[in-house]
């Protein structure tokens, strides 16, 4: 895992200097990126880095719910596909803050939540699994990295004992099981893979075959296994980018999916506009820019325009109804998505 480390700190080295000014003269940018998306991109890390708390957190109080280690997870995760470390980037303070926050509200048992997190904590668990085994290759202080280490693998380890029957999670461990929180588990598990950690390939395998099951006849997916044949298209998308993170890029399930989300994606004159968009799109952008640029090429254009036009004037987007941080954050990680930094997004 030290050489994990060493290798992750060599690439993001090579990378900030690559996007250096100063190395370059001027800033030579990624394919599709636009001075308007990195001028968008700047306000949106500025409002976020306002936004954490001095614990080191970042809520949203829509309707009462704060989500606390969902949040934080999802603005750590954009502040390290900006290239930011722990110990390096004009953010590397806020991205050391999250961590520590992070860390800190491991349980016990293995699930990483702040209390109830509005009684939905494995979507927090998930995420957090993502943010924290993706700073794991980071982290140059032995020590974090220790404490970083242990709490993932004790992550995989509820996560993998709550696992439903059927193969997939629910919003509390082993209570069931439905598409949204699957996604979260399944893209954790492969952040966590990627950085040297063991997860159960039964684990893997368990929930491909509950995305299995939940195939409709449309080819995409349904909310849960009980719900019955009501295509959900946010869960479709999240469920391609989960197949192609367990490794199923040309399996049938995964290339009839892709079929129904970019056919809706096609068949719609504004794109994704219509509900749960920054959910739909956080995972469709994964899906389209892994598929290959056929798909990445029609999409991604578009919706960044789409993004730096409903941007608001103090840097946020407003997120689905859960708030300004989710919103943000999704939106930060989509638009950057051309930047490479992080392994789980990375074709």
């Amino acid at each position: 895992m030290k050489t994990i480390a060493l290798l992750m700190s060599g690439v993001l080295c090579l990378l900030l200097v690559l996007r250096s000014p100063a190395a370059q003269g001027e800033e030579i940018l990624p394919k599709h990126m636009t001075p308007a998306a990195v001028k968008s991109i700047e306000r949106g890390l500025a409002y976020l880095a306002k936004q954490q708390t001095p614990g080191g957190s970042f809520q949203t109080t829509q309707d009462g719910s704060t989500y606390p280690v969902s949040m934080t997870s999802l603005a750590g995760i954009a502040f390290l596909a900006n290239g930011n470390t722990p110990s390096r980037g004009p953010y590397a303070d806020q991205v050391r803050k999250a961590t520590e926050y992070v860390l800190s509200q491991a349980q016990g048992n293995g699930l990483i939540a702040a209390g109830s997190e509005n009684g939905r904590p494995m979507y927090g668990h998930g995420f957090s699994l993502l943010f924290l085994s993706s700073v794991y290759g980071m982290e140059t202080d032995a020590k974090v990295r220790d404490r970083i280490a242990k709490v993932v693998k004790d992550g995989i380890q509820l996560t993998a004992s709550g696992q439903s029957n059927r193969g997939g999670w629910i919003y509390t461990p082993g209570g069931g099981d439905e598409g949204s929180v699957t996604v979260t588990q399944m893209q954790g598990l492969r952040a966590a893979h990627n950085a040297g950690f063991t997860v159960p390939k039964g684990t893997i395998e368990n929930a491909v075959r509950y995305l299995e099951l939940c195939q409709t006849p449309e080819g995409g997916i349904r909310y849960s296994y009980s719900s019955g044949n009501d295509t959900r298209l946010p869960i479709s998308a999240a469920a391609i980018t989960c197949l192609y993170s367990a490794g199923e890029y040309e399996s049938p399930l995964a290339e009839e999916c892709m079929e129904y989300v970019y056919g809706q994606f096609k068949n719609r004159k504004n794109g994704f506009q219509s509900g749960h968009y920054f959910y739909l799109n956080l995972y469709a952008a994964q899906a389209f820019y892994q598929a290959g640029d056929e798909y990445w090429n029609s999409y991604f254009p578009g919706q960044r325009d789409s993004l730096i036009k409903s941007q608001t004037s103090d840097g946020s987007w407003n997120g689905d109804g859960v708030g300004p941080i989710f919103g943000t954050s999704v939106a930060l990680i989509v638009l950057q998505l051309p930047y490479k930094y992080l392994p789980i997004y990375q074709r």
